[in-house]
């Protein structure tokens, strides 16, 4: 038995917090939720809905660390989006100069897929349905 229901929420700290919402909000399409400025901490957090309900909670902090983020670096290895169409989705990204790797198979599902980076090089998976 499971107790869990689904994801509810990807944390992501940026460094260029306008950057990336304008990325995250205007680029990819995510709807606001709620912006919060937090000054005990000097950090936004801003709170986004994709489609099927999941959230993620855009932070930015003063001067954050850097961290390995390549998909084969040891901890959290990527987040992956669903998408129906991998051409149109593709196609959109580069009209905004985002570079996307090129297209490749799951060879256990079939399903085609690809990778590109949000404006901190945190890899996204584009996953075809």
């Amino acid at each position: 038995m499971s107790f869990f229901r689904g994801i509810h929420h990807i944390a992501i700290i940026c460094g260029d917090y306008s950057r990336s919402k304008q990325f995250y909000t205007q680029v990819l399409g995510f709807e606001v939720i709620r912006e919060t400025y937090r000054a005990e901490r000097q950090s936004y957090k801003l709170d986004l809905r994709l489609g099927d309900g999941t959230q993620i909670e855009l932070f930015s902090f003063p001067d954050p660390p850097l961290r390995p983020s390549r998909p084969e670096a040891q901890g959290l290895r990527h987040l992956a989006l669903t998408v129906d169409d991998l051409d149109a989705t593709i196609q959109h990204l580069h009209h905004h100069q985002i570079t996307t790797e090129a297209i490749r198979v799951d060879e256990l599902t079939g399903k085609r897929f690809t990778f590109f980076p949000d404006p901190d090089r945190l890899p996204i998976e584009l996953y075809e349905r």
